[in-house]
């Protein structure tokens, strides 16, 4: 499973250097490898210093592991289009508090992402997907 986990997040030629040695994206994809060794995981900006390809690889791994039930996970993103594609459950937060709570579509609606983000923000659904597309203005 470790070799899998590794190959999966492109995370075997690092498995020798130290974090120190390490840049932001390979860190982030380290700690992603250790997943399936937990069994909860609270994760801060996962995707953060990660390209397009490394983030839905990510996400994906994350994904299926909580899944299968070997992992629960509590994500931070700021992205709302990677919430969007990828949350089970959404838990909307503005100024410390908790708007709203509940699958994507109850929750990514362009009503309470204004009143978070104090902005006009357009929802559509996503044409290839089927999930929601988050967009400002």
């Amino acid at each position: 499973m470790i070799s899998a986990t590794l190959k999966r997040t492109q995370t075997q030629l690092l498995v020798e250097r130290s974090m120190g040695e390490l840049s932001g994206g390979e860190r982030q994809r380290v700690i992603e490898a250790r997943a399936p060794a937990e069994a909860v995981m609270l994760l801060d900006e996962p995707t953060a210093h990660l390209d397009l390809s490394h983030q839905d690889k990510i996400l994906k791994l994350i994904g299926e592991l909580a899944h299968q039930g070997r992992l629960a996970v509590l994500i931070a993103l700021y992205d709302l289009n990677l919430v969007a594609r990828n949350a089970d459950r959404v838990t909307l937060l503005s100024d410390g508090r908790i708007m709203k709570s509940g699958s994507p579509r109850n929750v990514l609606t362009p009503d309470d992402l204004a009143a978070a983000y104090g902005i006009e923000i357009h929802v559509i659904d996503h044409p290839v997907h089927g999930t929601l597309l988050v967009l400002p203005g």
